[in-house]
């Protein structure tokens, strides 16, 4: 009988030995599946940044060829001035020859840059309260982006700090 016990014991630890293999294998499973799972996490986040890094290129690219085509008309309204010419050229012979006019005096070629581009003197363009409000709403929400931007990346970071610890 002492051989039937020594059997029956073998059998006995077998069997635990099966079950702690596959315990192992269902924890190794689970363990998988949960860095799937955070990876795919991670992915989705970092695709969503750089949709929203994108944007807001794209945005501030925008904004930024609206201030350069709003800046170009209004200086092709700002009415050209004696003074202000005397400054950008050295001399009167050199502003004559820049925009081929001709004229006996700094005021006359003024005069004669005016007529040509239909400025009136008297008006003087003003930036509107309303333009200057509008870019700064622009780059209010352009802010707002960024820092939605910054918690995102905050997270992705949290979840790879996560993903380095379990490992």
């Amino acid at each position: 009988m002492d051989d039937d016990s020594v059997l029956i014991r073998a059998a006995a630890q077998s069997a635990t030995l099966g079950d702690r293999l596959r315990g192992i294998a269902a924890e190794l499973r689970q363990e998988t599946d949960t860095q799937i799972k955070a990876t795919s996490r991670i992915l989705g986040a970092a695709a969503q940044m750089a949709q929203n890094h994108d944007q807001l290129i794209g945005e501030v690219v925008e904004m930024v060829e609206a201030d350069l085509e709003r800046s170009e008309q209004l200086e092709a309204l700002i009415p050209y001035k004696a003074a202000n010419l005397k400054q950008e050229f050295k001399t009167l012979k050199a502003a004559k020859a820049h925009f081929g006019l001709k004229a006996s005096s700094w005021d006359a070629l003024a005069t004669k840059l005016n007529e040509a581009n239909n400025i009136s003197v008297s008006s003087e363009p003003e930036l509107s309260n309303n333009a200057h409000n509008q870019v700064l709403e622009r780059l209010d929400g352009i802010e707002l982006k960024v820092l939605a931007l910054q918690n995102t990346v905050e997270q992705v970071l949290a979840l790879l700090q996560e993903r380095v610890k379990q490992r």
